[in-house]
Parts: C-alpha cells; sequence; structure tokens
C-alpha cells in the first residue's frame, strides 16, 4: 500500500503541474515514503520516451521521472488515456505500470493520502 498516490491529470509541458508532481514524488520518496504516481489524462504524456521540450520553455521531464522509478516510485500509467492520446506501449518509459481504470481506483482508495496535480 502507497502511504502517497499522486495524480498528474495535466501534459507536462504547459504548465508546472508534471514539474511539481514529479518534485514531490522525488521528496516523499527520499523521505521514506511508498509513492504512487498515477499519469491520467494529458498526465500520461509525461510517460513517453524521448519527449521533446523544444520552444515550450519548461525543463525536460524525461529524466527526472527515471529518477523516480530509479528510486523506488511506482508509476502507472492509465490504459485508457494512452490509447486516447496515441502513445503506445512501446513508447513509454520502461518501469511505468500500463493499468485499467478499476486498478487506479484500487491504488487510491488504498492510500493514504492522495495528491491530484
Amino acid at each position: 500500500m502507497a502511504a502517497i498516490a499522486m495524480i498528474l491529470k495535466r501534459s507536462p509541458y504547459g504548465d508546472i503541474n508534471a514539474a511539481e508532481a514529479v518534485r514531490h514524488a522525488l521528496g516523499a520518496v527520499t523521505g521514506e515514503l511508498n509513492v504512487d504516481l498515477i499519469l491520467v489524462d494529458g498526465g500520461v504524456l509525461l510517460a513517453k520516451k524521448g519527449q521533446d521540450d523544444t520552444g515550450t520553455g519548461f525543463t525536460n521531464l524525461e529524466g527526472a521521472l527515471k529518477d523516480c522509478l530509479d528510486m523506488g516510485v511506482a508509476v502507472y500509467a492509465d490504459e485508457l488515456s494512452l490509447k486516447t492520446r496515441r502513445v503506445a506501449q512501446e513508447d513509454v518509459v520502461e518501469g511505468i505500470k500500463a493499468v485499467s481504470g478499476k486498478e487506479i481506483a484500487g491504488l487510491v482508495q488504498e492510500a493514504k493520502t492522495t495528491v491530484i496535480f
């Protein structure tokens, strides 16, 4: 069971929500909390390999996402959101698990705290 379920709904390069979600996930896992980072809606675009942030004015978050995975953050991407945004499983950063809406509901229900970005 995760102590914190962090849900990212926004795409990574339109505002600071994705950067903040990743930053908070890294901070929580560093503080020895169990963290589930759940990507839904536009948030699944964070899971895409080879992100192009050219001209956005935002920092590329792919490396930070990989740091989350390396440090033990469990990262999940909503299957329907991946399909809707045309992100194929082979285009997703290794270590991210595609899950159903029902599985996401279970993760959120089991978490002690939920934070939405």
